[in-house]
């Protein structure tokens, strides 16, 4: 798990940055010289300034309403005006068509996110510092929201507003309208075509701020927190989360993303993204599911309302998901952690109960499964070390509002495969079709493929008791009963704690428990060993250390015939 500090809260933050150098108003001769600047206003008496502002840097700029101008401030080629709104100190700002604040704009803060159904009735209420975790609750637990948080949540919005200003330090330059948008410190934007009711959060030391929108950027109704968005995004009710880059004209509504998914070219609508959603091409749809750590192919297609009632139908493909290019899924439906999805799969599938799998998409849009193929994959233990390896959140000083366990084995992938072992040999004693296949939950098996994945999901078990016991013996069971657990938007708990959660009504104290299990993760998950697993497994704790060689051994073989295989493609292809 990895070690996560929480140092400051975003009005914590804000309080760091105290208002503009004591200000006055302007002299007749400071106005006068303002004026043969190019610069206007119906009403001086209201344009405020630091002592230390230079008026020589403020040219052909329109004032409207209450202004207040900070020290070192360059403001140049405003024609639209600046309206109502707070300039502090070292501010740049050059070439904007225009900046307002409306009284009592939010700048974002409190926007609905109409995630995975689209209808509204699975909603994230956005504001800086929301964490994965929390976003998971809302949309997946919409009754926690609606009827325990919704009493107290406009008090804790009100706690994270976003002030009507220009940050320090923060650069604005050759952009259109910006319209109740909060520039947070030393945030740069550059570019963009229009911004609408927005937050653009910085919370990184001074050199290394991640906040950044560029050229092109159509936003409206979002908060990008410590992220990126860049060359021709258009952005509808999304929240950007730390690290996050969306770029090449992605486009997107009513969808989340969170610390460090990438989004390029294609289109997300309606979407949870989890840590490390990657999706990089043209023609990818993104559509109604959460998703997480996942690798979208190129033209990824998902459906969700099959022209009936609307787009009430959601997915979710669990952690570590990969689809091929062309793949389409119809939903809903539930993908297993860490497998890979192929062709075309119109039967509504749910596999979670078979982790690690690759799901064929047949002629006539049914799912083939051959559970348990993923664990051989050399890319599998690759994408474990790569991923802490791509955090771009770190070394930048900023509170990491997303707590992420890295592991591929763990305890909730570890308990699915248990209960797959289960199911497995119950349905090896039904009978075959004609066809040769095994029929489970609208999907099909071949009797070799179930056999096969007994074996490897057994080595993958001792893999994980390798990784996490060593040479130890196993934890003495208490008396409590093992539960099963959850991925909670990339954060592993057990799922009593989630119950506990859940019975919160202070988001305050959610995140509060949901620190203590990050920081407990390992004492939790020995509980959990020493309770999940009986006498069999005690019986063979001889057997781990052969059965955890056995395993690797088989990721060095699928290694192997890889660069084999891009051996004879090279050679294929010299000259």
């Amino acid at each position: 798990m990895t070690q996560i500090n929480y140092p400051a809260s975003p009005e914590e933050i804000l309080s760091e940055n105290p208002p503009c150098a004591t200000t006055r108003k302007l002299k007749w001769w400071e106005i006068d010289s303002l004026e043969r600047q190019g610069c206007s206003c119906p009403d001086w008496s209201l344009i405020s300034i630091a002592d230390d502002a230079c008026l020589k840097q403020i040219r052909n700029v329109h004032f409207e309403g209450k202004v207040e101008i900070g020290a070192d401030v360059v403001i140049r080629n405003v024609p639209g005006g600046i309206s109502n709104c707070r300039i502090r100190d070292g501010v740049k700002i050059e070439n904007v068509a225009r900046i307002e604040f409306q009284q009592e704009a939010p700048c974002g803060v409190g926007i609905t996110i109409a995630t995975l159904d689209e209808t509204g009735s699975r909603p994230i209420v956005a504001y800086p510092g929301i964490s994965s975790q929390i976003a998971t609750l809302m949309t997946r637990v919409p009754s926690w929201i609606e009827h325990d948080i919704s009493p107290y949540l406009q008090d804790f919005l009100d706690s994270k507003a976003s002030p009507h200003e220009i940050g320090e330090g923060a650069i604005v330059r050759d952009c259109g309208v910006l319209l109740n948008v909060s520039v947070w410190p030393r945030v740069r934007i550059e570019g963009a075509r229009s911004l609408v009711n927005g937050s653009v959060v910085n919370n990184a030391a001074p050199g290394r701020e991640l906040a950044y929108i560029g050229s092109g950027v159509d936003a409206k109704n979002f908060i990008l927190e410590d992220g990126k968005i860049d060359s021709g995004c258009i952005i509808r009710n999304c929240y950007v989360g730390q690290g996050v880059e969306l770029e090449k004209g992605f486009t997107a509504h009513d969808s989340a993303f969170f610390a460090n998914c990438s989004f390029e070219n294609g289109e997300a609508c309606a979407v949870l993204a989890g840590p490390y959603s990657v999706s990089m091409h043209k023609a990818s749809l993104i559509i109604g599911c959460q998703i997480s750590f996942m690798n979208a192919g190129s033209a990824t297609n998902e459906s969700n309302h099959m022209y009936k009632l609307g787009p009430v139908h959601w997915g979710v493909l669990e952690r570590g998901v990969k689809t091929s290019s062309g793949a389409y899924i119809m939903l809903g439906a539930k993908i297993g952690a860490f497998s890979l999805v192929m062709g075309q799969h119109k039967t509504h599938p749910d596999s979670s109960a078979f982790p690690f799998s690759y799901l064929f998409g047949d002629e006539r849009g049914a799912t083939v499964v051959v559970p348990a193929a993923m664990l051989r994959s050399c890319g599998l233990m690759r994408d474990e070390q790569k991923w802490p390896n791509r955090d771009r959140r770190l070394k930048r000083k900023l509170p990491l509002h997303d707590r992420i366990n890295f592991n591929v084995l763990n305890p909730f992938t570890v308990d699915s495969m248990l209960s797959a072992i289960d199911t497995i040999s119950e349905l090896l004693n039904e009978p075959v079709f004609d066809d040769l296949y095994i029929r489970h939950k609208g999907m099909k098996f071949t009797r070799a493929a179930l056999e096969r994945a007994k074996y490897l999901y057994t080595l993958a078990i001792y893999k994980y008791f390798s990784l996490t016991l060593g040479d130890k013996p196993f934890p003495p069971a208490s008396d409590k009963k093992a539960g099963s657990w959850v991925d909670l938007g990339g954060q592993i708990i057990p799922r009593s704690l989630l119950e506990e959660i859940l019975a919160k009504d202070d988001i305050n104290e959610a995140e509060e428990l949901l620190n203590e299990a990050a920081a407990n993760y390992d004492e939790l998950q020995m509980e959990w060993i020493g309770n999940r697993f009986g006498d069999w497994w005690h019986s063979h704790h001889q057997d781990i250390p052969s059965g955890a060689r056995q395993f690797d051994e088989l990721v060095a073989e699928d290694r192997q015939e890889y660069i084999d295989a891009i051996a004879r493609e090279t050679r294929m292809l010299n000259l």
